[in-house]
């Protein structure tokens, strides 16, 4: 059984500027909650100074450890890793930006203690984010909910305090193309949603531009949900359908002798008969392409070098089970007086 009672996750990559005051922050607040809690930064192969402030926040305190992958391998992967070693039973996992605030794991806290196995964050406002980002973000989720054969709260992003037995599960689920916000509510489980206003980054610029949000939303569509496929087919009979009718054009212009449109007519059927066929072997080009990395059965990151303190979980371990036996000495005395 684990020594520790919470774990704290939290992706970093060229976050050198936002760690210390994250860092601050994290320990307050995990404090509040427990004293026998480790902080897990997976430094995603940041190019600035990111690795050596996260060796250095480990030197200091025996509750931090850092991980370091060999290259960048995204958001996604860089959290499964940090999951992958967290030790708590309980794990939170949050970015190191400062835009989801910390001091709201007391709150998350209390709200899993009524019995839920996922308490998630859900933004009710947005500072600092443009009026494109917050309506694109909008429209993806409610086309999402459209389209995937699993519900999946809206508004959220991968603030989240998880239960020992989900982040197990979501251990064990094997899919490189991941979605953690959808694999989460997967697994089911009592699953309770957390409002909150989401802060303005505090330093630094957004790691998610636009292409990488479009990749996300792929992923996410991809893995949740095949209706892209039939998409695909709906477009291939309506092509067909509309190829028919210009045949049936053509063949009765022929025989009442007059004279097929001229050249524009082919131009625009070729045209839409093209641009179908291109964009439904791209849906199927999708899905092939996510069935190739699965059957190459690569490892999902690599690991340069872990930093932690092994004596840490161990000396939170004695400290708690000393506490337990004087607690049962105490209470086996005051039966003996009771007597």
């Amino acid at each position: 059984m684990s020594n520790f009672e919470l774990s704290v996750v939290v992706p970093c990559f060229n976050e050198e500027a936002v760690l210390e005051e994250f860092a601050r922050r994290m320990a307050l607040a995990c404090a509040a909650v427990t004293d026998h809690y480790e902080i897990v930064f997976v430094d995603d192969g940041s190019s600035d100074a990111t690795w050596s402030m996260i060796e250095s926040l480990a030197d200091r305190d025996p509750r931090v450890v850092g991980i370091q992958l060999f290259r960048n391998h995204g958001h996604q992967l860089a959290a499964s890793a940090g999951l992958s070693l967290a030790r708590g039973e309980r794990v939170l996992l949050i970015d190191a930006d400062l835009q989801d605030p910390p001091e709201l794991l007391p709150l998350m806290a209390k709200r899993m203690d009524e019995g839920f196995d996922v308490v998630y964050g859900r933004r009710i406002a947005r500072a600092g984010e443009t009026a494109f980002k917050r309506a694109t973000a909008s429209l993806f989720y409610r086309l999402l909910n459209k389209l995937s054969s699993v519900p999946i709260p809206e508004d959220t992003g991968d603030f989240r305090l998880m239960s020992r037995p989900v982040v197990d599960i979501l251990n064990d689920m094997p899919e490189r193309h991941r979605f953690i916000r959808g694999m989460v509510s997967w697994i089911g489980g009592r699953q309770a949603a957390f409002p909150y206003s989401r802060d303005a980054r505090f330093a630094g610029t957004t790691k998610y531009p636009l292409r990488k949000m479009v990749s996300l939303a792929i992923d996410a569509l991809t893995s949740f949900s095949t209706k892209p496929l039939r998409v695909a087919v709906w477009l291939g009979l309506v092509s067909s359908l509309f190829a028919f009718a210009i045949l049936v054009y053509a063949v009765t212009e022929w025989a009442l002798g007059n004279a097929v449109p001229g050249w524009a007519s082919s131009v625009v059927a070729i045209s839409f008969f093209s641009g179908t066929q291109l964009f439904v072997m791209g849906v199927f080009g999708e899905y092939l392409g996510r069935v190739v990395q699965e059957v190459k059965r690569r490892p999902l990151f690599t690991i340069g070098q872990i930093r932690r303190d092994e004596m840490a979980g161990e000396t939170a371990g004695s400290i708690q089970s000393l506490q337990k036996a004087v607690d049962a000495y105490t209470d086996a005395e005051k039966r003996t007086k009771l007597r």
